[in-house]
C-alpha cells in the first residue's frame, strides 16, 4: 500500500468514528517525531503494539480485502498464562461495504465482536477439524450476546447495531459491511497480531508499505523501524 492511501484511510476512520460519538486515546494523535520523543514514556504502547492498524493483507486491494483497526489497549501474555492481572485486549475496527477481512481463526485469542453502529456486519462461520484446521463440512456453536447459536458450515451470521457474536479459538471466522460500512467493537483476550492470526488461505497479516508520503501517523507495524 502507498503510504499516501493508508494517510487517507486514516482521515476517513476519524471522521467515521467521530461520528459514531467515539474518541480515540491522546497517542493517536501523535506524529511520528512526538512518538519518538515519547517513546520513554511510551514503551509499553509499543510493545503492547497498541495503535493505528491498517491493512490489505498484502494482496493489493485494499477496498476489497482489507480493514482498518486501532488497539486501544492489550495485555500481557503472561498474565493470561498466569490467570491474573491484564489478560484483555479492545479494538476498534472500521469494515466497509463489501470488504471481505478474510477466513480466519486464533490460537490463544477468544473475542467478542460488537456491530458498534452504521451497517449490517456479516460475519461468515466454519467449525475445525480435530486438529483445529479448518473444515468446510464443519459447523459448531457460537455465543450471541450469550445466547447460544448453532451454525451450519458456511453460514452468515448479519449482526445489527448493538448486536455481537463470542468467538473461539476453532471458530473461523470471515466478515464484511453488509449493505454499507460498519464500526465494530472487539473485546478480547490478549491479543497479538503477529503470530495468532491463522489465515485459511496464505495471505500476509501486515502490509507493505510504499513510502511515497510523510506518515499521519504511526501504524504497529512501523513502529520497529521508525522508532528503533
Amino acid at each position: 500500500m502507498k503510504r499516501s492511501r493508508v494517510n487517507e484511510i486514516m482521515a476517513e476512520a476519524e471522521e467515521m468514528i467521530l461520528e459514531f460519538g467515539f474518541r480515540l486515546p491522546p497517542f493517536a494523535w501523535w506524529s511520528p517525531a512526538e512518538f519518538r520523543a515519547r517513546l520513554p514514556q511510551a514503551q509499553r504502547v509499543v510493545d503492547a503494539q497498541m495503535g493505528w492498524d491498517i491493512t490489505d493483507y498484502g494482496q493489493g486491494d485494499f477496498d476489497a480485502l482489507g480493514l482498518f483497526l486501532f488497539t486501544l489497549r492489550n495485555g500481557d501474555l503472561r498474565d493470561l498464562q498466569a490467570g491474573h492481572g491484564m489478560a484483555y485486549a479492545e479494538k476498534l475496527l472500521i469494515s466497509r461495504k463489501d470488504q471481505i477481512s478474510p477466513m480466519h481463526t486464533h490460537v490463544i485469542k477468544a473475542e467478542d465482536i460488537i456491530n458498534r453502529g452504521g451497517a449490517l456486519l456479516a460475519v461468515e462461520l466454519y467449525g475445525s477439524d480435530a486438529q483445529g484446521a479448518f473444515d468446510e463440512t464443519a459447523g459448531g456453536v457460537v455465543m450471541c450476546d450469550g445466547v447460544p447459536r448453532r451454525f451450519a458450515p458456511g453460514e452468515v451470521l448479519n449482526l445489527r447495531p448493538g448486536e455481537s457474536v463470542t468467538l473461539r479459538p476453532g471458530d473461523w471466522h470471515a466478515f464484511w459491511g453488509e449493505g454499507g460500512d460498519v464500526l465494530i467493537g472487539e473485546v478480547s483476550t490478549v491479543n497479538d497480531d503477529r503470530t495468532d492470526n491463522i489465515f485459511r488461505d496464505p495471505i500476509g497479516r501486515f502490509s507493505q508499505i510504499e513510502e511515497d508520503a510523510e506518515p499521519r501517523h504511526l501504524l504497529v507495524s512501523d513502529y520497529d523501524r521508525f522508532l528503533s
